[in-house]
């Protein structure tokens, strides 16, 4: 069933009429059904929902925070502020007591939805903030002190409130919701983004590949982050397609092979596991014959997409030879994974490898890289079936316009562009011009067929003590690439004679070495200081160096002695590297690679 988005005046009039459509159907599930909520019982909360909030004082144009894992009460409980004419948002579970305080005073928030672990923080948080009440999603009656259970929120009574009325007030114009950006310098600003944004958003990435209610998703990222709201929760409210949620993003690949969704997205680490996982697969087994024929099949895919990419013709002889490679093997390596029935996959956040994602698509994973950013709704430019270049992001959407500035930035103007930043008409003026130019920050070329590709953040390019440009991201994952054991890489070379590289290894595959290799000790002190560990890495950073320009390899590395974790002084949420706090940090560390140059 064809769904016209852009008849909608907001993402409560889109709910409203995906959940008439089929009311029985299954709109959210965990993994092994443990928990199922239909499209009636999805509305029927709704409305509670709502009403339970009108019942607190929450008014149309108030905020609703919200701070839970992955979990279908994220979205009865979304959807049921939306309802209430409220604008709800996330906060990353990952910040700190004081930041959660900066996001509240900012939003202005008057209610707190969260999951009882997450109580203490918020307690501490709260003061000198407009909090008035926290509903507590996983509290058993009765519920812990100076806090709300759902099931009590959703019997508040509303005198004189008029659901219908209420939803249906609201506008194309409305903010639907505030995206907190997690900065790496600074606090984070908050991202206005209004119900005619995110229609335009998800109508143009209608384009690339039309979604309906037979359709999947698995929700594993932060729901703070646009692109889960924009991939999972929004899509499910207009389309119809059904979520599975995963409250760990550690589990989600275990959780595909009994998900099987038919849209996935990842950022480029998690491509970097499976490829790593399957190689690794594949080098063990024991029959050579078997081992060789998964390699020529790979092999067989990636020739084949290789000349798709180039937009030449793929020969009938390797048509065939693919075609009998996808029966014998790959088919079933993607059956493995869970990604048989995946009919669009995205790779987003951050630039991709350009081989591992010719290897991910030679497996048969139509995987497509695609760019955008909070300020203009999630996906901007996108490559998509029929139309993608393997190192570019792709071509703009549709009612997006793209630009270069006279130094290379990558401007973006249309209907997805962000209202502006909540509380700061300064910052939104520095950032979207007089003739309504988003400035990005992102340096880009665009090649003559229209095809975009991203060089590096506007500030966070390498200036060499040659006066060479370099792109530290490009430095990076091309060592992740090479690196199975790599986690976090950071290339640095301002003013500097050469490229030196700051590495975190990544717990699961420390974990899966040291399991591996009989080390008693798995901390990642002492794996740092392993030779074994030490002699991987640098295997692997001599084999990226192979496949980077003279001026771009790395001449000395230093394995640290610690794992970053998302939200933390390195890396925020979303993983973007924190250069500046990460330079001052390790300063030390950073001369002693350059000591004796």
């Amino acid at each position: 069933m064809t769904v016209d988005i852009l008849q909608n005046r907001s993402l409560c009039e889109a709910f409203q009429r995906t959940a008439a459509r089929a009311p029985g159907a299954v709109a959210l599930r965990t993994p092994g059904d443990r928990v199922r909520v239909t499209w009636e019982q999805y509305a029927r909360r709704v409305r509670a929902i709502a009403t339970g909030l009108a019942g607190l004082g929450v008014r149309p144009g108030d905020t609703v925070a919200l701070m839970l894992t992955n979990r279908p009460e994220f979205h009865l409980a979304d959807t049921g502020a939306l309802h209430a004419g409220a604008t709800p948002f996330s906060i990353y579970n990952t910040l700190a007591a004081e930041q959660v305080a900066y996001v509240l005073r900012d939003s202005g928030a008057r209610v707190v939805v969260c999951e009882e672990q997450f109580l203490g923080k918020l307690r501490v948080a709260r003061e000198g903030t407009a909090v008035e009440h926290i509903v507590c999603v996983d509290a058993q009656d009765p519920a812990p002190d100076g806090t709300l259970t759902l099931t009590a929120l959703e019997e508040t009574p509303a005198p004189g409130f008029d659901f219908d009325a209420t939803w249906r007030a609201v506008g194309p114009e409305d903010v639907l919701t505030v995206i907190y950006t997690s900065g790496t310098t600074g606090p984070p600003k908050g991202v206005e983004l209004t119900h005619a944004n995110m229609l335009a958003e998800l109508a143009a990435t209608f384009d690339l590949a039309p979604v309906s209610g037979v359709d999947s998703v698995v929700s594993y990222l932060p729901d703070a982050h646009v692109a889960n709201r924009w991939g999972a929760h929004y899509q499910n409210l207009v389309t119809g397609l059904r979520i599975t949620t995963v409250p760990d993003a550690k589990q989600m690949i275990a959780a595909l092979p009994e998900t099987r969704p038919t849209f996935f997205g990842a950022v480029p680490q998690v491509w970097y596991k499976l490829k790593a996982a399957i190689e690794a697969a594949l080098a063990a087994e024991p029959n050579g014959t078997k081992r060789r024929l998964a390699e020529w099949a790979i092999d067989v895919g990636i020739r084949k997409v290789r000349l798709e990419s180039a937009g030449r013709p793929v020969p009938a002889a390797l048509r065939a030879q693919h075609r009998l490679a996808d029966r014998l093997v790959l088919g079933k390596l993607r059956a493995r994974l869970g990604l048989d029935r995946v009919r669009f996959a995205a790779s987003g956040a951050a630039a991709i490898a350009p081989e591992a994602l010719e290897w991910v698509l030679g497996l048969g994973i139509p995987v497509y890289e695609l760019w955008g950013m909070s300020e203009t709704s999630a996906a901007t430019v996108a490559n998509r079936p029929g139309a993608f270049r393997i190192g570019t992001v792709g071509k703009p959407l549709r009612g997006v316009e793209i630009a270069l500035a006279d130094d290379g930035e990558l401007l973006v103007r249309g209907p997805l562009v962000m209202k502006g930043y909540r509380n700061q008409p300064e910052k939104t003026a520095e950032t979207i011009d007089a003739d309504g130019w988003l400035h990005t920050g992102d340096v880009a070329t665009i090649d003559a067929d229209g095809f975009v590709r991203i060089v590096d953040r506007k500030k966070e390019l390498i200036i060499n003590a040659s006066g060479k440009n370099l792109s530290p991201a490009n430095i990076e994952n091309t060592v992740k690439v090479s690196c199975p054991l790599a986690g976090s890489v950071v290339a640095v070379g301002d003013d500097r004679p050469y490229v030196v590289a700051l590495l975190t290894l990544d717990p699961d595959a420390a974990a899966a070495y040291a399991a591996e290799h009989g080390l008693a000790d798995a901390s990642p002190g002492a794996l740092a200081e392993d030779p074994g560990v030490r002699a991987a890495v640098e295997s692997g950073i001599k084999a990226a160096n192979e496949k980077l320009a003279r001026v771009e390899q790395i001449k000395n590395f230093r394995i640290l002695p610690e794992f970053w974790e998302p939200g933390g002084a390195e890396i925020t949420p979303t993983m973007k590297l924190k250069r500046k706090p990460i330079a001052e940090k390790y300063h030390a560390e950073i001369e002693a690679l350059y000591a004796g140059s």
